[in-house]
Order: structure tokens, then C-alpha cells, then sequence
């Protein structure tokens, strides 16, 4: 299929190499074999230059927060997709670099060999120092494809500062990108063609493989999350939620004893199941088609989409919130996650109010080891040391009580990406940012009353979380230490 030319960035100005051998897909974010607009421009060029397409998924072992729980994500994923390619008759090459730098030139040394590489755009974390740095080492065309949500991060020429106007505008320019989706099953596009063949001297240097977490050189105190990564994992999930649980999202999703929300965070991150995939699968429970969308761009959350309370609710987060995340990356590339970031009215009521006394101030050890006076914030963090998730409601909670529990916003701001970023699976993301950012009041408006720490912006507390909330058997699951270490 023909990639829509707004998810298409080249990285340089080379050409696509006639005499190549394969056309190479460096698989970096979008960690799929389906839904991937990415695996569908590789599949357009190989049926264009009749090449096979050459599968190489990379995990290195030097970025920050590397652990167990990361990388064992990974790897189950990496598991899914060489059975997938094995069974379409693919050449799939994963690689977990062993030691910090041993993959260094791989990619390069494959790419010698290619027709041209294609590989996934993405906004945030380590991913466009990567992706600047390969522009400059490839000695071959290099192209970019945005896969990330439904509608093209690149497609927007400013950032919002609401999800309002965010939404606004999603609703005035998405449905053109909705009739555009990316194959369910790119692969079957070029079934019949030989395997690629990866040079010898290639396989010799760089020994393909998964590795085992544990004889790697990453943190191992942040072992792994008692869930399944992978594409297949993802799509159980998936199917778990839309056919069990998205009916009662809207009413039960804030409840922590009630099962209402997705859990489809860190598939989403790690690239195993793609936003389409998941629109799609809500449209189809829905019975839904394009001709119920609503005709006025008015921002409004409800009533847009033309479908249920809990569908439309779920699509507020899915497209709407996760999406204004990239959008804040995009245009804002160099202090998404900063201090900085904030609006002007916030910067400005949390410097008025920086020098109040706080209730209570605890270190950084003693917010990761939950040694804080507040019970519900206690278990809030060690469910996210345990399994690497908060859940929603509480994760905001969580944060806006390091907001009042630290000397300075900006230390604030650096415990909270710290943790998230160190135990969250859904961390070092756009959407993660997002929601960090939103504690501080980035995305929000101003608050009344004006408040002690926090000026005008939006105060919680946990006595009103006991209120709103069913949290028996939350906090009695998470009630102690032992909790921490799933016992």
C-alpha cells in the first residue's frame, strides 16, 4: 500500500541502491508485524525493486533506565515476532546487544547490503538522537515513517496548550486521516519471495539472539513485571477489554477495585499493538462507521465519535490525550519534559507559592520505597515498583502528592520522571510526559481556590480519593512492604 506522504520523513538525501540485497526494516518502535506503516513501506519497496525485506530488531543495552523489566518486555515481543516472520517466511534478525557497545557498526554493516532502510518515527526519549545519528552513518536512502496514532504527528504546525484545542483540531482534520489505516497483515504482500540473506561476516561479528535479562550488563533490581510484553499479549489484552470491559469503562474506569481499564499502556509503548489496531477493534465492537462522526469540530468529549458513553470516553484517552502527548514532543523537541514546558500561569503560581512551607518533605528513597505518612499513596507506588503500572486515577494522585511533598517544583518534577521512567513500562513515552506535566498544570487551566504549594493549580488529596473511590481491596493488596515483591 502507498504510505499517506505525511507519515513519510526521509533522513537523507541518498537514493534506494538498485544492486542491494534486501530492503532493510530497522524495527525500533513500532515493535509489530501488523498494523505498521512502517512494515508497510518496506513491503511497498521490495515489491517495487523485488528484493526481500530483512527484519532487524535491535535492543541495546546502554540507554537509561536498562532492567530486567524493560528488556524482558522486549524480548517477549521479539519471541512473537520471529514466529510471526518465520511463519510468513521472513527474515527476522533480532539482536540484544550483550555488552554496552557491542552492536555498535551493526546497522551500518547491514545496511551496506540494502536496497534502502526504513525504519519508525518517534518523538521522545533517546529515539531522534538515534534516528540523527543513523541519517549521518547509513550509506544508503534512510526513511522515517510515523506509525503512532491516527492522526500524523508531523501533520500539525503548532503545539496546544489544551486538550480542548487539541481536539478541536483533531476533530476538523482526522476523519481525512481515518480512510488511510495501515495493513493487518503487511507480510502476506510479499509471500513467495525468498528470505533475505544476511551477509556471513555479518552474523559472525554480531550473533543474532534474544538474551537472557540476567546475564546482561542493566539494573536488575528492577526485575520483571509479572505480565507478558509482545504483540500477542497485547492482542489477548485487547480483545479482553473491548469484548469484558469497555462497556463499563465510562462509570468504573477511576474505581481501583473494579477491572474497567484497558491495561493496553505499555503494549502501546513498546509498539506491540499500534493505535489503529486498537481503534479499530472499539469501531468493530461498536458497530461503527465513518458516517457517524459528528459534523461541527466543537471540542466537546462526548458525542463526536457517534458511539457509546465508554467507547467515546476510552477514545478521549486513546487519540485525544495520548496524542496531544507526541504533539508536545514534535513541536517542542528540546524541553518537552521540563519545567519550562509549563504554561505561564503555571510557572508563575508555583514560583509565587515556592517558598510555602510543605505539610510533610520526603527524599527521592524515601518516595521509591513508600516510606510516606499516606497509605494510598504508599500503595500507588508500590504497585508501580511491583508491576510497573498506578493505576489512572491514583497515578495522577501519586503525582500531585510529590507536588506538595517536595522543597521545589522542579525537584518535584524530577522525582516524578524519575520514578515513572525507572518502573513504569508505559515510561520514557509521550503520553507518560503528558500526564507528569499535567500534575504541574501543563494541558490545565488555572484552579481556585489558590492553594498553599500548589497556587492555582488543580489540587487532590487522598481523603477525597477515599470518598469518590472503591479502594478496599486496592489498599489491602498493597497495604505493606510485602506487597512490593508480589507476595
Amino acid at each position: 500500500m502507498a504510505i499517506p506522504p505525511a507519515r513519510l520523513r526521509p533522513l537523507n538525501d541518498l537514493p534506494a541502491k538498485d544492486g542491494g540485497r534486501y530492503v532493510l526494516y530497522w524495527m525500533i518502535a513500532s515493535r509489530r508485524l501488523r498494523h505498521n506503516f512502517a512494515l508497510d513501506r518496506a513491503v511497498e519497496h521490495a515489491r517495487a525493486l523485488r528484493r526481500p525485506v530483512l527484519v532487524f530488531e535491535p535492543l541495546r543495552v546502554g540507554y537509561e533506565y536498562a532492567s530486567d523489566r524493560i528488556h524482558q518486555f522486549v524480548i517477549d515481543g521479539m519471541r512473537d515476532n520471529e514466529k510471526e516472520a518465520d511463519a510468513a517466511g521472513v527474515r527476522y534478525l533480532p539482536y540484544v546487544e550483550p555488552t554496552q557497545g557491542a552492536g555498535r557498526g551493526l546497522l551500518q554493516a547491514l545496511a551496506r547490503h540494502a536496497c534502502v532502510v526504513v525504519t519508525d518515527d518517534h518523538p521522545a526519549f533517546h529515539y531522534p538522537a538515534l534516528l540523527e545519528a543513523a541519517s549521518h552513518r547509513v550509506d544508503v536512502r534512510l526513511e522515517a515513517v510515523d506509525g503512532n496514532g491516527l492522526q500524523p504527528v508531523h501533520a500539525a504546525d503548532r503545539a496546544f496548550s489544551t486538550a480542548f484545542s487539541f481536539r478541536r483540531f483533531l476533530q476538523a482534520a482526522l476523519p481525512e486521516h481515518l480512510e488511510t489505516r495501515p495493513s493487518a497483515a503487511p507480510l502476506r504482500g510479499i509471500a513467495g519471495m525468498s528470505k533475505a540473506v544476511v551477509p556471513r561476516e555479518v552474523l559472525r561479528r554480531w550473533k543474532s539472539g534474544r538474551g537472557d535479562p540476567a546475564a546482561l550488563p542493566i539494573d536488575h533490581t528492577v526485575g520483571p513485571a509479572g505480565i507478558s510484553g509482545g504483540p500477542a499479549a497485547g492482542r489477548r489484552g485487547l480483545r479482553r477489554f473491548v469484548k469484558e470491559r469497555l462497556a463499563a469503562y465510562a462509570d468504573a474506569r477511576n474505581d481501583p477495585d473494579v477491572a474497567a481499564t484497558s491495561g493496553l499502556s505499555p503494549y502501546l509503548h513498546f509498539g506491540h499493538v499500534g493505535a489503529h489496531e486498537v481503534f479499530a477493534a472499539v469501531a468493530r465492537q461498536e458497530g461503527w462507521s465513518p458516517a457517524r462522526l459528528g459534523s461541527r469540530p466543537d471540542g466537546k468529549r462526548a458525542g463526536w465519535w457517534g458511539m457509546g458513553p465508554s467507547a467515546e470516553a476510552f477514545l478521549d484517552q486513546l487519540v485525544t490525550w495520548r496524542e496531544l502527548g507526541f504533539n508536545t514532543c514534535v513541536q517542542r523537541p528540546d524541553d518537552y519534559a521540563t519545567f519550562e514546558a509549563l504554561p505561564d500561569w503555571a510557572r508563575r503560581t508555583l514560583s509565587e507559592h515556592r517558598d510555602d512551607p510543605r505539610p510533610h518533605l520526603y527524599s527521592f528513597e524515601d518516595f521509591e520505597h513508600a516510606r510516606t505518612h499516606d497509605d494510598v499513596w504508599n500503595a500507588a507506588q508500590r504497585q508501580l515498583v511491583a508491576e510497573g503500572r498506578i493505576h489512572n486515577y491514583l497515578r495522577m494522585l501519586w503525582g500531585k502528592k510529590i507536588l506538595e511533598w517536595t522543597s521545589t517544583p522542579e525537584d518535584a518534577l524530577e522525582v516524578m520522571i524519575h520514578l515513572n521512567d525507572k518502573y513504569a513500562l508505559d515510561g520514557r513515552d509521550p503520553n507518560s510526559y503528558s500526564g507528569i506535566l499535567w500534575v504541574l498544570g501543563r494541558h490545565d487551566r488555572a484552579w481556585g481556590p489558590e492553594r498553599r504549594v500548589f497556587g492555582k493549580v488543580r489540587y487532590m488529596s487522598s481523603e477525597s480519593a477515599r470518598r469518590k473511590l472503591k479502594l478496599r481491596e486496592y489498599l489491602e493488596r498493597w497495604a505493606s512492604a510485602s506487597a512490593r515483591r508480589g507476595s
